[in-house]
């Protein structure tokens, strides 16, 4: 008998060439192919950028770049996706899979830390009003610092615009009682709790693998 997953999986449209490259990649080169995005997910990130058209999308974390592919792949000419990632040794894999998908020049890869990188741009972009907000901001990294950057982003997105973050549910620890109180639970548990007492935003919670949370910012 089939798995739900398996089933979702037989009933959503594939990958492209180049995401199954990279993949592929992924499980050859890192110790963590458990983080990658995977083809449903990326199909409902990429049909969200399609349905939503924004023109500008920040990406926190892009481990080895699929879900920035399946992001990029659905801005429109001159729309831009920045994308952050920690870990340096990444950074062929992931340009190589940004050319093999024909994204390159919409997307640009900051290397470092999030937070840092976060603060920067959050600076240039509130003290800059020439340099457009973003329409959608993609939370998939530290799960630890998950408030932090939600707190970093808020003012840098477009009064309705949305923030996507992905891993909400934590395998299910967030429901448990008590809370375990590990900081990756307590990131993503107190994370949920802030997004849901906001009155500036509206959410709705997606279980589409690990979770995902669903913010439109409705005020500032």
């Amino acid at each position: 008998m089939k798995s739900i997953d398996e089933y979702i999986s037989g009933h959503s449209t594939g990958e492209t060439e180049a995401l199954e490259w990279i993949k592929k990649q992924t499980h050859i080169r890192t110790n963590h192919a458990r983080m990658l995005t995977g083809a449903v997910q990326g199909r409902f990130l990429k049909m969200l950028v399609e349905a939503t058209s924004p023109r500008n999308i920040l990406e926190i974390g892009t481990f080895t770049g699929y879900s920035a592919v399946c992001l990029a792949m659905a801005l429109p000419a001159d729309g831009h996706l920045d994308t952050l990632e920690i870990n340096d040794e990444l950074e062929d894999l992931i340009l190589e899979g940004f050319r093999r998908a024909g994204v390159y020049g919409k997307v640009s890869l900051m290397i470092g830390d999030a937070g840092k990188s976060l603060t920067g741009l959050r600076k240039e972009i509130l003290e800059d009003r020439t340099r457009p907000m973003y329409d959608l901001v993609y939370i998939d990294a530290n799960k630890r610092e998950y408030p932090e950057y939600y707190r970093l982003v808020f003012d840098i997105v477009k009064t309705g615009g949305y923030i996507l973050a992905d891993n909400v549910l934590w395998d299910g620890k967030v429901c448990l009682d008590p809370l375990p109180q590990d900081r990756q639970t307590l990131g993503i548990a107190g994370f949920n709790d802030m997004v849901a007492a906001d009155s500036r935003v509206e959410s709705v919670i997606i279980p589409v693998r690990d979770g995902l949370n669903f913010i439109r910012k409705v005020r500032d």
